[in-house]
C-alpha cells in the first residue's frame, strides 16, 4: 500500500484490501493463559519517528512517560454474558449476551439446531426463565423473568465469554484476570485487553512520577473479534458500540494538551471512544453509539501514543492500529513479534505505538 500526504492527512492511492493486513501466526504464539503477573509482559516499542522497533518488558513501561503526561483508560467491566440453556421443546442453546438493552431485556447471539421464533420460551442454567420477542439482524432480543435483571441474572448464572480463539472455556481464574483492575461499569463482553497488564502497583509509580490518569467507557461487543470478511475494506460494514466520555476527562485532556503533556490511550477501545466523541476536532463529553471505521489514512483528532495488544489477522483493530503506526511499520512490527516469540492477543504481551504525524 502506497501513503501520501495530502491536506495535513495520510490517505491511500486505491482501493485498500483486506488482504492487505493479514498475516501469518503460529498456533504456538497465542496466549491461551495469562502470565502469573500482570505486568511480567513483554512490551514492544514502536517508534514512527526512527521507524524502529524495540523489545522492552511491560514493567519498564514508566521510562515512557513523563510528568504532564496523561493515560486515558477504558473502565468498563466484563460481565458473565455466555449462558447455554434449552427451548422449550429440549433443544440446546448456547447463547451469548452482545448488549443489555435495559433491566430485563438484552440482545443475544444464539446459537441451536433451530432457531427460536418471536415467541418462544427458553431457559437459561436450568435456572432463568426466558422469551424471545423479536429479532434484530443475526441477534435475538429476549425477555428475561423480571424476578431479578438480567446483569443479576447472568453474575449468578453465566460464564466469563472468553474469546475463541483461546479454544477453552472459562476457569475459576479468568473471573479476574479476564478483567482490567479499575474495571467500573458493567456492559462489556470483551476485556479491553490492553489495561489487563496494569495492576495497582503500576498505576501508583505512575501517578506517582506525575503522569496523570482519566477515564471513558467502551462496552466491547463481540464484533471485536470477527475478522473483516468483505474483500475490500470500503466494503465493511463497521459494528457499533456504546461510549461515554465523561466531563472530567474531556478537561483532563485539554489541560495535558495546553502543558504539552501527551494523551495516551491504553486501548484500542479508549482511542475508538476518544476519536468517536472528537469527530470534528474538539472532544466533547457525552454519550453515544459509534461506528467509527478507523483504516489508514484516518486524521487522529486527540490520541497522540497508544498502548495496545497484538490483534486478529485481518481485524479493525489491526487496520486501526496500521492507521497510527502507518502500515508498513506495523508490518514489520507484527513480523518482528512473530520473530522474536512474543505471545498475542487477549493475554498476550503489548505494544506501545507512537503517531505517524
Amino acid at each position: 500500500m502506497a501513503e501520501a500526504a495530502g491536506s495535513g492527512q495520510r490517505i491511500m492511492r486505491g482501493p485498500m484490501k483486506t488482504s492487505d493486513f493479514d498475516y501469518f501466526l503460529p498456533d504456538a504464539l497465542i496466549a491461551r493463559y495469562p502470565l502469573a503477573r500482570r505486568d511480567a509482559s513483554r512490551l514492544l516499542h514502536v517508534d514512527t519517528a526512527t521507524s524502529t522497533v524495540t523489545d522492552r518488558l511491560f514493567a519498564q513501561l514508566p521510562d515512557f512517560f513523563r510528568p504532564g503526561d496523561l493515560l486515558v483508560f477504558n473502565d468498563t467491566r466484563v460481565i458473565k454474558a455466555r449462558l447455554h440453556g434449552e427451548k422449550a421443546t429440549g433443544g440446546k442453546i448456547e447463547a451469548l449476551v452482545e448488549r443489555v438493552l435495559g433491566e430485563h431485556e438484552a440482545l443475544l447471539f444464539m446459537r441451536a439446531s433451530k432457531s427460536p421464533k418471536p415467541g418462544a420460551q427458553v431457559r437459561f442454567a436450568d435456572a432463568i426463565p426466558a422469551r424471545v420477542t423479536g429479532r434484530e439482524g443475526d441477534l435475538f432480543r429476549v425477555a428475561f423473568d423480571p424476578a431479578r435483571t438480567v446483569l443479576e441474572w447472568l453474575d449468578l448464572y453465566g460464564e466469563i465469554p472468553l474469546p475463541p480463539y483461546l479454544d477453552r472455556g472459562a476457569e475459576a481464574d479468568d473471573d479476574a484476570r479476564y478483567q482490567t483492575v479499575y474495571a467500573n461499569h458493567p456492559g462489556a463482553v470483551a476485556a479491553p485487553t490492553a489495561g489487563l497488564h496494569f495492576d495497582e502497583a503500576m498505576l501508583a509509580v505512575l501517578r506517582g512520577q506525575g503522569v496523570e490518569t482519566a477515564f471513558v467507557t467502551l462496552h466491547v461487543g463481540a464484533g471485536t473479534f470477527q475478522p473483516v470478511r468483505a474483500e475490500t475494506l470500503a466494503e465493511h460494514v463497521m459494528h457499533t458500540e456504546r461510549y461515554a466520555i465523561p466531563e472530567p476527562t474531556v478537561a483532563a485532556v485539554r489541560a495535558a494538551q495546553q502543558r504539552g503533556g501527551r494523551v495516551c490511550a491504553v486501548g484500542t477501545t479508549s482511542l475508538r471512544a476518544l476519536e468517536s466523541a472528537a469527530r470534528d476536532g474538539m472532544l466533547r463529553a457525552g454519550e453515544g453509539e459509534t461506528d467509527l471505521f478507523i483504516t489508514p489514512g484516518y486524521r487522529f483528532n486527540v490520541v497522540e501514543r497508544l498502548l495496545t495488544n497484538f490483534h486478529l489477522p485481518k481485524s479493525t483493530l489491526l487496520m486501526l492500529v496500521s492507521a497510527f503506526g502507518g502500515a508498513e511499520l506495523l508490518r514489520r512490527a507484527y513480523a518482528h513479534a512473530v520473530a522474536e516469540n512474543y505471545r498475542f492477543f487477549s493475554y498476550g504481551d503489548a505494544m506501545l505505538i507512537e503517531r505517524l504525524d
